[in-house]
């Protein structure tokens, strides 16, 4: 019991991060492109899934037109999310690893592996939203008492909602983008993975805001195409985030997961012997 306690007091507050180019996240994408076309079932599957639960959240507060259950319902994707997101990066870690791609794995490690981390993410995240939710409202000053409420006259309370919504969503970014990886990649808490995410970010700023850029890019075309392109840009855009995370942080000081498939290491190669494995 004493030698645990140690250990986990020596590790450090984050993991160290690496300086990466700015067309890093071009790199990201191929190769996330190229594990979609290794393991096509898994991978369109909680594709599927996802574009599913965007294409309805998207349709219901179109048709329903109340932020409110906009925000309800984004908040219960808050929780279905990372459960998705998991299930691919555990796709991409079965491929570096040359294992047959099972979906009773990745399906494991979605539910049962990191349920209780995942969990404590989730919560994180609903708390921001919510916070989201309030300074959105907040921002009804803003609107004209009186007149036709044509765009010359909104365009002020437009601004800040957009502001505010602008704000947040790079928080929300910042925080995920290499938290869940991480999750999925050792055995560390939410609010580790949280802050070294944060703190990755912060430091390749312009490298981030192109993969911010592309994955916005990739969700506008996939709505634009009813949500089908989403089946297959969403597990793209989930690999491609695992091989960011590889390539941009440094979890080596953190311990391997016990059980699942990150508790085997990824074979040896020259090309990235940098990384984490």
């Amino acid at each position: 019991m004493s030698n645990n306690k140690s250990k986990l007091s020596n590790l450090p507050f984050l993991a160290p991060c690496r300086s990466v180019s700015a067309t890093a996240p071009l790199r990201w994408l191929h190769k996330g492109v190229t594990d979609t076309r290794r393991a096509p079932l898994a991978s369109l599957i909680y594709g599927a899934l996802m574009a599913s639960l965007l294409m309805f959240t998207t349709l219901a507060a179109w048709q329903l037109g109340s932020a409110w259950i906009m925000l309800m319902l984004l908040c219960s994707l808050v929780f279905a999310v990372p459960l998705a997101c998991i299930g691919t990066y555990a796709i991409s870690a079965q491929l570096e690893r040359g294992l047959t791609v099972s979906l009773r794995e990745t399906l494991k490690a979605s539910v049962k592996s990191y349920i209780g981390t995942e969990l404590v993410y989730a919560l994180v995240m609903l708390v921001v939203f919510l916070v989201w939710a309030r300074a959105s409202s907040m921002a009804s000053i803003f609107l004209p008492h009186t007149g036709s409420y044509e765009f010359a006259e909104m365009a002020g309370y437009l601004s800040i909602l957009a502001l505010v919504s602008l704000i947040f969503l790079s928080i929300i970014f910042a925080a995920s983008v290499f938290s869940l990886p991480m999750i999925m990649h050792r055995d560390v808490d939410a609010i580790t993975a949280i802050v070294t995410s944060i703190n990755a970010v912060m430091r390749n700023k312009v490298t981030m805001l192109v993969w911010g850029i592309l994955i916005a890019l990739a969700l506008i075309a996939g709505i634009l195409t009813g949500g089908l392109a989403l089946i297959f840009l969403l597990p793209s855009i989930g690999h491609a985030s695992w091989h960011g995370y590889l390539e941009t942080i440094d979890a080596e000081q953190f311990p391997r997961h016990s059980i699942g498939v990150t508790s085997l290491k990824r074979p040896v190669n020259d090309t990235d012997d940098d990384k984490p494995r």
